[in-house]
């Protein structure tokens, strides 16, 4: 039994000044039972808690940290760009050096603007659409999760299911009736809202591969369909790449799928594990945000030059090697490895992976969207959770999230996740 008393000291006061003791939901471990553990540090694919037990972890800052924790270029970045100032509220090099790197990697993005967060990116980036259309109603996919922003908390992904609340509290009904929401990897449902709206849908927006309920992979040609239906109508098609963005290729989901957008957004591994979001995409559109336009958005610390350079260092050394082969076999090597332990331990599982990123489903059936997700069998991966946890292995705390390798992840590491999931798997679950 491993002994976590600092962590449930450290919750015990939190629980009395943080609701839920927690500044994130998913955090509280609600999903699968027990106490969260407070983290001291991390380096490289571990991180210690702060009763001095390590974990490898497949978390990874939910993205940013593909290179590992504490990556030693972007520790030396920050601390450089923290000598000369924390924030200015006044434009800096970083950001233009930022968005001219995004630009380079991303053909579908001309232009850019920097904000602090993927929810403010979404958000923003919905607000352009309709500024640029001139219309109102928006679709987004049961189990995509886009921010809490108040027209986006229609049946989320991510901590909005983990708590079984596909819709959120204190959202007006008038904020959300506009927002159509339809299921993942269909077509005769998004050929039925364009008939019934013809000249009343802004825009799609959607997790090219979808990370918050789990993780599903789009079906082939229905990222294509997307493309083309809303071509058809005037309408924007959005691609949420806070997570995809920079992880599955230099340019996202996007390069690996060959699909142009209109508009993306980004978080993140621009960020480099500091705050960070992007909204970019075609000029024309890009130009309605003011001061050019009429659609407003604004921050403050929108364009931080600690995350500025952090993200940079980031993703300069991603150029830098054959990193994304890397990553592509070591997920490779963790779907085979988990599959086969499995099989041998005759539990149903469903592996879905996506270059670097992945999800175990406890069922029989493919998971291709929500409704599919929310089949798999919870209590099993409670009891995976807690099994792989014990054995020193960190997973995400709900079976609605995705998991994540980075490149610190070696082939021994990645062989001890194997081993201690087939032991789980054939005791414990």
């Amino acid at each position: 039994m491993i002994a976590r008393t600092k962590s449930e000291a450290l919750f015990a006061r939190a629980l009395a000044c943080l609701p839920g003791g927690v500044n994130s939901p998913v955090r509280a471990f609600r999903a699968v039972g027990g106490t969260p553990f407070f983290v001291q540090q991390a380096r490289g694919c571990r991180i210690t808690d702060v009763d001095g037990n390590e974990y490898l972890d497949y978390v990874g800052t939910w993205g940013p940290a593909i290179l590992g924790h504490a990556h030693p270029k972007i520790i030396a970045a920050v601390k450089a760009a923290a000598g000369q100032g924390t924030s200015f509220g006044i434009p800096n090099p970083h950001e233009v050096l930022m968005a001219e790197r995004i630009t380079r990697l991303v053909p579908s993005v001309q232009k850019v603007r920097l904000t602090n967060s993927g929810t403010e990116a979404c958000m923003s980036a919905i607000r352009l659409a309709r500024g640029f259309t001139k219309r109102d109603k928006i679709i987004k996919f049961a189990g995509c999760y886009h921010g809490h922003a108040d027209s986006l908390l229609v049946k989320a992904g991510s901590g909005a299911l983990t708590f079984g609340h596909p819709d959120s509290a204190g959202v007006p009904a008038d904020f959300a009736k506009h927002t159509l929401v339809l299921p993942y990897n269909e077509i005769e449902p998004l050929q039925a809202a364009f008939a019934a709206h013809p000249r009343d849908i802004a825009c799609i927006i959607v997790e090219p591969v979808a990370g918050n309920a789990g993780l599903f992979n789009p079906k082939p040609g229905w990222l294509e369909f997307l493309r083309q239906i809303t071509a058809t109508h005037g309408a924007l098609l959005i691609f949420d790449e806070v997570m995809t963005g920079f992880r599955l290729a230099p340019g996202g989901a996007q390069e690996r799928f060959g699909i142009t957008p209109d508009l993306s957004t980004f978080g993140k591994i621009i960020g480099g594990g500091l705050p960070v979001g992007a909204l970019g995409g075609r000029a024309d559109v890009m130009d309605h945000l003011a001061p050019l336009g009429p659609v407003y958005q604004a921050g403050t610390l929108s364009g931080n030059p600690l995350a500025m350079v952090a993200g940079l260092a980031n993703l300069d050394e991603l150029a830098a090697g054959d990193y994304y082969a890397q990553l592509e076999a070591r997920g490779a090597q963790l779907e085979a490895g988990l599959r086969a332990a499995a099989g041998s331990a005759r539990v149903a599982v469903t592996f879905n992976r996506c270059g670097s990123m992945f999800c175990c489903y406890f069922t029989d059936q493919p998971v291709w969207n929500l409704d599919d997700a929310l089949r798999a069998d919870r209590e099993r991966f409670k009891k995976f959770f807690h099994g792989m946890l014990a054995a020193g292995v960190y997973l995400a705390p709900s079976p609605f999230e995705a998991g994540f390798i980075s490149t610190a992840h070696g082939e021994a590491e990645v062989e001890m996740t194997v081993k201690a999931a087939a032991r789980v798997l054939k005791t414990r679950v």
